[in-house]
């Protein structure tokens, strides 16, 4: 799931503190699931602004919403009737539904209210960690489902640097080296030979050379 984390009280208070008609938009998708952007986090945030203009004591209209989620326009709709209320959205969806939202909405300023951090899994409640940055070639079938893209401090496709000790990162002794992971993980298959196999470093200019990146299936296009 992509995971976000709450911007500052005080970095939303300065994007909407000349705005007197505000909706503060949820999405019901993965920044709930991290709790930084559900219909919880919705709330809390409403009720922080309300308390900020009346200690100001300007008069503002903090409406709150939560959408299935941000970055489908089918959504998205549901909000049209109603964004023209409003001076200014706080959009508490990834970037990509603040992006969309905007793109869709274009008369009326949306602003983030988290700040996206990355593509991750739930260890519990509270801790989330990277597990993909979204590379567009994966090779977790040979690494026994690690991926050293995204757990390996520097990046490397071909087996562990100079720098790790005892199967630790060299950036830190609480990190694990991504590649003493996947040898363990090999061994355990008993498909140590994947570890031979030579990757390709990736040429990240090429890769994004071409701008945004899309997937297009014709057989699903309407």
């Amino acid at each position: 799931m992509i995971v976000a984390d709450k911007k500052p009280m005080e970095e939303i208070i300065q994007e909407v503190k000349d705005h007197s008609k505000i909706l503060i938009l949820g999405c019901n998708e993965c920044v709930t699931v991290c709790e930084a952007g559900g219909k919880k986090e919705v709330g809390v945030l409403a009720s922080a602004l309300r308390m900020y203009f009346m200690n100001q004591g300007k008069t503002a209209t903090i409406d709150e919403i939560t959408l299935e989620r941000q970055c489908d326009h089918e959504y998205l709709e549901e909000v049209r009737d109603r964004i023209d209320l409003y001076d200014a959205v706080v959009s508490l969806a990834c970037g990509v539904g603040v992006q969309f939202m905007a793109e869709k909405y274009q008369a009326t300023p949306v602003y983030p209210g988290v700040n996206t951090c990355f593509l991750g899994a739930t260890e519990k409640r509270g801790l989330w960690t990277e597990r993909c940055q979204a590379c567009g070639q994966c090779i977790l079938a040979f690494t026994g489902g690690i991926c050293p893209i995204s757990r390996c401090a520097k990046r490397i496709m071909n087996g562990p640097c100079g720098g790790s000790t005892k199967g630790k990162c060299e950036i830190s002794k609480e990190i694990d080296c991504a590649w003493q992971l996947i040898v363990d993980r090999l061994k355990a298959l008993n498909r140590l030979e994947d570890y031979e196999k030579i990757f390709s470093i990736k040429d990240w200019s090429t890769d994004r050379a071409g701008g945004p990146r899309k997937v297009q299936r014709e057989d699903v296009q309407e």
